[in-house]
């Protein structure tokens, strides 16, 4: 789970959805890969203790959510990297696994490298994904929703949702079979959001009525798949769009940027959504 911007939940909803959210995972051990500007206060440091103390960890997602592909200098991004580093050093969950903000790893090789070599000197995994998604979309459209219309029915959202992240899921999962020859243990990426507080126990509770088993983190990050280092550039994506892209067998499915609002727009406006 990405983010922890806790300051876009609305406020009369916000005490109630953090709750949800960790109710939501119950004993399942999550990643949660802060940004450092978003929990560099008392609020934020509250919830890194609550998840902490409910046998979660917490990751590196930068101090300030600056993707690589925009103007950051690579400098600039490790410097962005250490702040965060000392921030959330302190916390006890605190595990030094690394998450690139939008999954953007660098737009040519010799940034990719440096970064990866930055991030192995100082210790640090790549905490991949292998399902992407735009939950971040359905999100902020849900937000603007209540913004125009505070009585909307956000169960509306509910169905949606579902549908979107289950059509990732089987997009990757096959993906990985045609590519590796094998499923993974896979990592979803969704955020730290208002509608993950309503939706994440139906999305979990849909993927478990479906054979999947929900695994910790951690455990899913101990597949071999999160060692590989594709030779692709741009760098990033999905791990599993970019090891199907370095093989060059797979453009007909494969879009650039894997994920984006681009792609499910035109499906919420039909639903008026």
């Amino acid at each position: 789970m990405d983010d922890v911007r806790w300051q876009i939940i609305p406020g009369r909803r916000r005490p109630e959805a953090e709750q949800r959210l960790l109710q939501h995972l119950g004993n399942t051990r999550a990643f949660l890969f802060a940004i450092g500007q978003c929990v560099d206060n008392a609020h934020g440091a509250a919830i890194l203790r609550q998840w902490s103390a409910a046998g979660h960890w917490i990751g590196n997602h930068t101090f300030s959510h600056q993707p690589l592909s925009g103007k950051i200098s690579p400098d600039e991004f490790e410097q962005d990297i250490l702040r965060n580093d000392e921030l959330l050093r302190p916390y006890a969950a605190f595990r030094k696994w690394f998450r690139f903000p939008a999954l953007k790893e660098g737009r040519t090789r010799e940034v990719r490298d440096r970064l990866r070599a930055f991030l192995a000197g100082h210790g640090y995994r790549n905490g991949a994904v292998t399902i992407d998604a735009s939950d971040w979309y359905y999100n902020q459209r849900l937000l603007d929703r209540l913004t125009s219309d505070p009585s909307f029915p956000v169960e509306r959202y509910r169905q949606p949702y579902l549908d979107h992240i289950w059509n990732r899921a089987q997009f990757y999962d096959q993906l990985s079979r045609d590519v590796l020859g094998r499923g993974v243990s896979h990592t979803l990426l969704i955020h730290y959001n208002l509608l993950n507080s309503l939706f994440l126990g139906d999305l979990l509770a849909m993927f478990r009525s479906r054979g999947w088993e929900i695994i910790a983190a951690d455990e899913a990050f101990q597949d071999p798949v999160f060692e590989r280092q594709p030779d692709t550039a741009p760098a990033g994506e999905s791990l599993l769009w970019a090891l199907a892209k370095e093989t060059g067998k797979f453009e007909s499915r494969l879009r650039y940027p894997g994920e984006d609002d681009v792609y499910e727009k035109p499906l919420l406006d039909r639903l008026g959504l």
